[in-house]
């Protein structure tokens, strides 16, 4: 517990700075926290990280981060983003080809799914951010209110398991703990903050956050529990990878924006 709490002191000591300042250092850290993210999912599924394909992978998450909206431009030639990941899905493919099926299809779906599920999940903290910092905090402390309220209220009266066969400590209680833990967030900001939005909107926000915040965290078990891993990665002592604690986040930001509530 003691080195639990440690690193998450030192984490919140480097993150919440580079959150409120915002800008290019913010893009930066979340791009780096992007690619080591990927690279353990790759690692899970035992694709070397310096493999063609894996550096595909890699290219692909790095183009939707790149600061240029939509569309690249590369001399007098311009692609959108959307393209330029069509563009690595078919080399991927070809990959299977010339490797004559030591990298399989089955392997390619796995990078592509993984660049899209990290890439996006961090490109749309960072645009969150570009909405103002009072919306990426009110996610993020929603998010550790839900954590919280889940495991309070489970261990004090759950007794009907959500789902034992992903993550068998977690309770139908605890998650509707974390709901309501949620909904006394939305109530704080909308009274206690100048964040501009409605009470009913962070009502509905909070709900959001509050239900695929904690799918994402049973998405993220349901991977580790099939790759027979107990944490995604070892870089932040006592908690695990940076997929571990992430999980939710990377769920949470582009459901919001899917949902137009940002």
């Amino acid at each position: 517990m003691k080195q639990r709490i440690i690193t998450a002191v030192i984490a919140a000591a480097v993150f919440l700075p580079i959150v409120m300042y915002g800008g290019m250092p913010l893009t930066i850290l979340l791009f780096l926290m992007a690619t080591i993210g990927l690279h353990e999912l790759l690692k899970m599924h035992k694709l070397p990280a310096l493999s063609i394909s894996s550096i595909i992978g890699f290219i692909m998450l790095w183009v939707i981060f790149l600061p240029a909206g939509d569309m690249l431009n590369i001399g007098e030639w311009s692609i959108s983003k959307a393209h330029a990941v069509l563009i690595g899905t078919i080399f991927l493919l070809i990959c299977t080809v010339v490797s004559k099926n030591r990298f399989t299809f089955d392997q390619a779906g796995f990078v592509i799914v993984s660049v899209l599920y990290v890439g996006m999940g961090f490109f749309y903290i960072n645009a969150t951010r570009d909405e103002g910092l009072l919306y990426i905090f009110f996610v993020l402390f929603t998010l550790w209110a839900t954590d919280s309220g889940a495991y309070f209220v489970g261990r004090a009266i759950g007794k009907n398991k959500l789902w034992p066969e992903i993550s068998p400590n977690k309770t139908i209680e605890g998650a509707i703990g974390g709901i309501g833990a949620a909904l006394i967030v939305a109530l704080i900001f909308s009274f206690a903050t100048e964040i501009d939005a409605t009470l009913l909107k962070l009502l509905i926000m909070a709900v959001v956050i509050a239900v695929f915040g904690q799918l994402g965290d049973l998405v993220q078990s349901a991977f580790k529990r099939h790759y027979g891993v107990k944490d995604s990665g070892n870089l932040l002592p006592g908690h695990g990878g940076i997929l571990d604690r992430t999980d939710s986040w990377i769920f949470v930001f582009p459901i919001l924006h899917l949902f137009q509530l940002i």
